[in-house]
């Protein structure tokens, strides 16, 4: 009994260390983004760039991971955190005992090549408080070390390897060990800023750091209140949807056009589990449907960028059309994955991983997903110019090759490949979407074959995944079990919304993995999962996928519900990660790209009328038949 007692005191001692995943807001210049604790401290950063190692990583372990407080001193215990409408600015306020205090957090995005900064801006409001700051960076995934060097007005933190980082600020201060600290009494209406350069110039700034976080401030707030404008949504939703899109803007690389799937690692899918993936790569999927959701809501202009950066990876690859499930920002093979046994792990969740294996599989969706986004863009954007056709036309062979491959497919199962549904349905799209652009533009492409491929693929999918005993689309070929990505079918024009078949499908996965208006992934055998499907997490974008299914069903008032009850688990800022937990919380890697692209998804299905939804189904039935 003793034991017992003294591993929860342990454990609850643990979960007290590491703030909850949500409670969490991010700051980002598009070329790396850092988490912000509603406690005022940055507890996650990899610099220079999304996929580089941490500077800090205490949300990893809170005793070796490295972080940049701001910490009262005096009684300042109720915590608030906001955005700047329409904006990527943090704002933490804090207050108690007749005193207020605001932290401003946000990196400017620079046009010209620069350094990324980080800037922290601190108002005392009223009354007056004792506040210490410390910047404690851990180089190099907490492994490396590092020199400091004092100097009047800012610190340089030096690593043996990798770029040094360097704080400036007019606060007096001093060494901490390996760390700088300075310790303020600050009173209603001061004001001062620190500026933290993630890969330092050989020089100081010259300006006044305070004006100079002012007017950065001022900019930041123009930029992105400039981009946000351009969105044609006025719906319901209207502030979640501007949310979700301002968050997977803050996900694209600026100097490449790659977007990373999430800013983190190591995040676990259950606490104390073994799923703790690096997701801050570019995934094919992922990027596309992100580009879509964007593009869903009248924001081109991030698909062109991407576009530039996808022709590369064709001209790269190791055949003519064959495409890498995932690539690091600058579009190379990420590293081989490993673990970092030394870091102790969210709330001992390990082990934590960076690299991903995934790289090395095979899942021919990605290039159904990549279709429908060029299709999109090339119906409301850009037209299709002869030389993407040509990588698109030999992207679309190599599918028609390929398509009947086993592949580990969307959820990047490592127990084998199998023939999955999500997987040929997506094969479709690829075909169908190529089929498209062909007939718009009149541009050459051998439309007989894809056509034949087309519906081969379709035939399959009839003849090999309907399973009459279960009344549904079994998740792969001849098998007995569901999986949620069969909700992508009605949402890619496979099959239409209404479809008795397609409904039979969507009774019986409410049935088996919707609780609540959550969704959980499988129910299917061979797949790892640290709890068994059903008590694993809900999949947050395979909930809102159940949204739009049921919109574009017609069933508006129950999607509408449930639209309402996955709004309200967003954390207070309105942001999600990857899983939701039974009780609610969030889990696994934050922010996520997928998420937020389906929640926008589902919001603009959302707001189409019967009469559109009707149309859609009756355009998608009729170009089934020859283009």
């Amino acid at each position: 009994m003793a034991d017992t007692d003294g591993v929860s005191r342990d454990r609850a001692t643990n979960d007290l260390q590491y703030p909850p995943i949500g409670a969490h807001g991010v700051i980002g210049d598009l070329r790396t983004a850092a988490l912000v604790a509603t406690d005022g401290t940055i507890d996650f950063l990899c610099a220079p760039e999304f996929d580089s190692p941490t500077v800090f990583a205490r949300l990893i372990d809170a005793e070796r991971g490295g972080s940049f407080s701001i910490e009262p001193l005096t009684a300042l215990t109720n915590r608030e955190q906001r955005y700047l409408r329409d904006t990527n600015v943090l704002v933490t306020r804090l207050t108690g005992g007749g005193a207020e205090l605001e932290i401003f957090d946000f990196m400017p995005v620079e046009r010209r090549s620069s350094a990324s900064r980080i800037v922290r801006y601190v108002r005392m409001l009223r009354g007056s408080a004792r506040v210490r700051c410390v910047c404690a960076p851990r180089f190099d995934y907490a492994r490396g070390t590092h020199l400091v060097a004092l100097r009047a007005g800012s610190a340089d933190f030096v690593p043996l390897v990798g770029a040094a980082l360097r704080l400036t600020t007019r606060a007096p201060l001093r060494f901490a060990g390996r760390d700088i600290a300075a310790v303020l009494q600050l009173k209603a209406g001061d004001r001062i800023g620190f500026v933290l350069e993630l890969d330092a110039a050989p020089h100081p700034m010259s300006a006044d750091v305070d004006r100079w976080a002012r007017r950065a401030l001022r900019k930041t707030v123009v930029f992105w209140r400039r981009w946000i404008a351009k969105s044609n949504y006025r719906g319901e939703w209207r502030g979640a949807v501007r949310r979700s899109a301002l968050t997977l803007k803050l996900l694209q690389s600026r100097r490449t056009g790659a977007i990373v799937a999430a800013p983190t690692f190591g995040l676990p899918e259950n606490i104390g589990g073994s799923r703790n993936w690096d997701f801050r790569y570019a995934w094919i999927r992922d990027s596309a449907f992100v580009l879509k959701a964007l593009g869903g809501v009248g924001l081109f202009k991030e698909a062109r960028s991407f576009t530039r950066w996808l022709v590369e990876r064709c001209e790269q690859a190791a055949s003519p059309g064959e495409l890498r499930t995932l690539y690091t920002m600058d579009g190379n093979e990420p590293r081989a994955e490993s673990t970092l046994d030394h870091l102790h792990g969210y709330r001992g969740s390990r082990p934590i991983r960076i690299g991903n294996a995934a790289h090395d599989q095979l899942q021919l969706d990605i290039y159904g997903e990549l279709m429908d986004t060029l299709h999109q863009r090339d119906g409301h954007a850009e037209r299709m110019t002869r030389s993407l056709w040509t990588r698109v036309a030999q992207l679309t062979d190599w599918v028609s090759r390929n398509w009947h491959r086993p592949d580990q497919g969307i959820w990047e199962v490592r127990a084998g490949g199998q023939e999955f549904l999500y997987s040929r349905v997506l094969c479709w799209v690829a075909m169908d979407r190529a089929l498209r652009i062909a007939r718009r533009r009149r541009l050459p492409a051998p439309r007989a074959e894809w056509e034949r491929v087309r519906e081969a693929i379709r035939a399959d999918v009839d003849r090999e995944f309907w399973n009459e005993s279960l009344g549904a689309f079994a998740g792969t070929r001849g098998g007995d079990t569901i999986d949620a990505a069969c909700l992508v079918m009605p949402l890619v024009g496979f099959i239409p919304a209404n479809d008795p078949r397609w409904q039979s499908t969507l009774r019986l996965v409410e049935q088996r993995l919707v609780r609540d208006g959550r969704v959980r992934r499988y129910e299917m055998l061979g797949m790892d999962s640290d709890a068994g499907a059903f008590a694993a997490p809900s999949f947050t974008f395979c909930s809102f996928w159940y949204v739009e299914c049921l919109a574009r069903g017609g069933e508006t008032a129950k999607a509408r519900e449930v639209m309402r009850g996955l709004i309200s688990c967003a954390n207070h800022l309105g942001l999600f990660s990857e899983d939701l937990g039974p009780d609610g919380e969030l889990l696994g890697n934050y922010p996520q790209g997928l998420v937020g692209a389906a929640l926008i998804a589902a919001a603009v299905a959302l707001g189409m009328t019967a009469d559109m939804r009707e149309e859609q189904e009756v355009s998608a039935i009729r170009f089934r038949g020859s283009p």
